[in-house]
């Protein structure tokens, strides 16, 4: 399932961590949302994106879970990433083919997200309860 999900996300030009791993599929939100900046969350503007157009749940992997430093400021992880993990033995074909077509909907309006903020995090490990809203969009 995961090389299968991997293949064609891949051919349609989604950009993901390769190769895939062996439960998981990384899709790399910083390269496909190169107009939201790190610091604004192109992790999280994916994963919600992702919930929003299918209910598909992700991780964001990147700036918010390795972004913050003890002395409380923040900068860019080295990527930003969603992680889709997929359990073994549990999902059909048809529910593969159901997250390939939402991730190529998402990706075919990935020009309209946008990024997000912070409005509640903890002071460790936030990213397991942090809360955000997101940003206005930029004027043309």
């Amino acid at each position: 399932s995961i090389e299968y999900l991997a293949e064609k996300l891949i051919a349609a030009n989604v950009p993901i961590i390769r190769p895939p791993g062996g439960h998981a599929v990384y899709l790399d939100a910083r390269a496909l949302l190169p107009h939201i900046p790190p610091l604004q969350y192109p992790g999280i503007a994916l994963t919600n994106a992702l919930y929003r157009e299918a209910g598909i749940r992700g991780v964001e992997i990147g700036t918010v879970m390795f972004g913050m430093h003890p002395d409380g400021s923040e900068s860019p992880a080295n990527m930003d990433l969603v992680r889709l993990a997929i359990p073994r033995r549990v999902y059909t074909q048809s529910h593969i083919d159901y997250v390939i077509e939402a991730i190529l909907n998402v990706h075919a309006r990935r020009d309209g997200l946008r990024g997000y903020r912070f409005v509640e995090q903890a002071p460790f490990l936030r990213h397991f309860t942090a809360r955000f809203l997101p940003l206005p969009m930029p004027a043309a």
